[in-house]
């Protein structure tokens, strides 16, 4: 199986080979080119709108071109990429909420294809506590998707919805698309509409831990239309995107996350797609020295949970236990 790795903390747009480079030497076949950087979530929110997008497809293209020669130079393939998110603030201008719908979006999408990169990630709209429900939060959600889906089959990429978390009063919750099969059928539904493989899944496992999701019930039931992940971890109360097995919940070691239940969910469903961690935060937290380290330590564990995964074998540390 291939291991990809989040660029971001890594690859530089002035000078890219040297990041992909450290990934290919890390021991990574595959990236997740981060391409939310370029319109950062802090922004979006404060719906302070940089000049990015708003360079003709030509510009956008040069802009690029060296990562896409430079991942191909070391050998690393660009399988999946994020869209800047949010694509709709909740409160937000109607004419900065058009402007991500109408430009952000759709540019978002020519860069993938420029990159050569079948799968694109769209978090969900938070809306269900504005809206009263999420079935009313889904529709909002699926007619940005909607809008989109053309594109996607011209240009043969599948967006990719995933599993979030939101606060509410100080707590976190579930948000988005955290029921398996809603999003499984609703999935169906969307590509059978449009002919194609427009729409897939992204499980996260960070978000997963958050909100207590069942990791090997989750993943069987989306079976098929899981198409990549994000692994990370964390401690149960905040989305820290750390390396898998960094927090316990006791002194003896019990992970914090359900790691067998992440891999025994993904051999029920015979998954042969990229273990791609989201982990980009981790390497700002060790000193710059050691950054070739901390990758290989990353992709040594995704080469791990590639061989338990082939095979039947339990993984130690879970916080469930396995079912029969």
């Amino acid at each position: 199986m291939d291991i990809g790795v989040q660029t971001k903390n890594v690859i530089r747009f002035d000078e890219p080979l040297e990041g992909f480079m450290m990934l290919k030497r890390a021991g990574f076949s595959c990236c997740d080119f981060s391409l939310n950087a370029c319109l950062t979530s802090d922004n979006l929110y404060r719906q302070k709108a940089n000049d990015f997008f708003d360079r003709p497809a030509g510009a956008l293209r040069d802009f690029f071109a060296p990562c896409r020669e430079a991942a191909q130079a070391a050998g690393i393939r660009i399988s999946q990429m994020h869209m800047p998110y949010p694509m709709y603030v909740p409160g937000g201008k109607k004419e900065w909420n058009d402007y991500l719908f109408s430009v952000a979006a759709p540019k978002s999408m020519e860069i993938c294809a420029f990159m050569e990169c079948p799968y694109i990630v769209v978090h969900g709209f938070k809306l269900s506590h504005y809206l009263g429900s999420e079935e009313a939060e889904w529709e909002k959600t699926s007619g940005f998707l909607e809008s989109l889906a053309p594109m996607a089959k011209e240009l043969g990429i599948c967006l990719c919805v995933e599993n979030l978390y939101t606060s509410v009063g100080g707590h976190i919750v579930e948000g988005p698309c955290c029921d398996a099969r809603k999003a499984a059928k609703r999935i169906d539904e969307m590509n059978e509409r449009f002919g194609g493989e427009v729409l897939g899944f992204c499980f996260d496992t960070g978000h997963a831990n958050l909100v207590g999701i069942d990791f090997e019930d989750f993943i069987a039931a989306l079976g098929h239309r899981l198409k990549v992940l994000h692994i990370h971890d964390n401690d149960g109360c905040e989305d820290l995107h750390q390396i898998p097995f960094t927090f316990t919940r006791s002194r003896e070691n019990l992970s914090s996350t359900d790691w067998g239940g992440f891999v025994r969910g993904l051999r029920r469903i015979s998954f042969d797609g990229v273990l791609n961690f989201e982990t980009a935060p981790v390497l700002t937290a060790f000193p710059e020295v050691m950054k070739q380290d901390v990758l290989r330590l990353i992709a040594d564990i995704g080469t791990y949970f590639a061989g338990e995964i082939r095979t039947l074998s339990s993984v130690g540390g879970g916080n469930r236990a396995a079912k029969g």
